[in-house]
């Protein structure tokens, strides 16, 4: 069963991508799902949603863990028993986790879609894409910012934290692979780095929070 991608992204963190392929069954091989997480796959009327669900399993098994040492709190964000930090991600046929030792995380993976600009004035400045030479470059800058607030959110998690007023991406080239960003919310400003990559239309983000920040 293959593991898409590996990313080491600093000592104490890193990203790993599944690209789900595999039936349902083989899936399950291997896997024993705490009586929450089970619960939860057999709520899923989509098989698309049960082997993403499984596959995540299987990326945490390549760092170390069962679904036993994960458990979601009351906003439904995941946590590791162990006290290490983790984000989970799926997009049709990819799934991400990035687990870290020392920071808090986020991740996102996003399809890269047309229809997306026609919510982009709902999570960003769009006046700010027209300089960008086609629709194409747009969508794919559109998907990167919208990725980054998503694993932004995920790391804050707050009732009434808006995409649009509270988390702002700082301008970046494609070639740049990254940047920073900022959540100003109730007085409070926190910094993170945000990491990006593409492939096979897909665009995967992900935000470590900075030191003090």
């Amino acid at each position: 069963m293959p593991i898409y991608k590996t990313i080491t992204v600093s000592p104490t963190s890193k990203v790993y991508i599944w690209k789900v392929t595999e039936e349902e069954v083989e899936l399950s091989k291997n896997v024993e799902l705490t009586p929450h997480c089970q619960n939860r796959m057999d709520g899923m009327k989509s098989v698309e949603h049960r082997r993403a669900f499984l596959s995540i399993r299987h990326l945490m098994a390549e760092a170390g863990y069962v679904d036993h040492d994960l458990y979601y709190d009351e906003f439904g964000k995941p946590h590791l028993k162990d006290g290490n930090f983790i984000s989970i991600t799926h997009s049709h046929n990819f799934t991400g986790i990035i687990i870290s030792e020392s920071d808090e995380v986020g991740i996102d993976i996003e399809m890269q879609r047309d229809k997306i600009l026609k919510i982009a004035h709902k999570f960003t400045p769009i006046e700010e894409y027209k300089t960008l030479a086609n629709a194409e470059a747009i969508i794919r800058k559109l998907t990167i910012v919208w990725g980054a607030k998503e694993s932004l959110y995920k790391i804050c998690a707050e009732r009434g934290l808006s995409f649009l007023r509270h988390i702002n991406v700082i301008d970046f080239s494609f070639d740049d692979t990254r940047t920073v960003a900022e959540i100003l919310y109730k007085g409070k400003k926190s910094h993170y780095e945000i990491e990006f990559l593409e492939f096979e239309g897909f665009t995967c983000v992900y935000a470590i929070k900075m030191m003090g920040g």
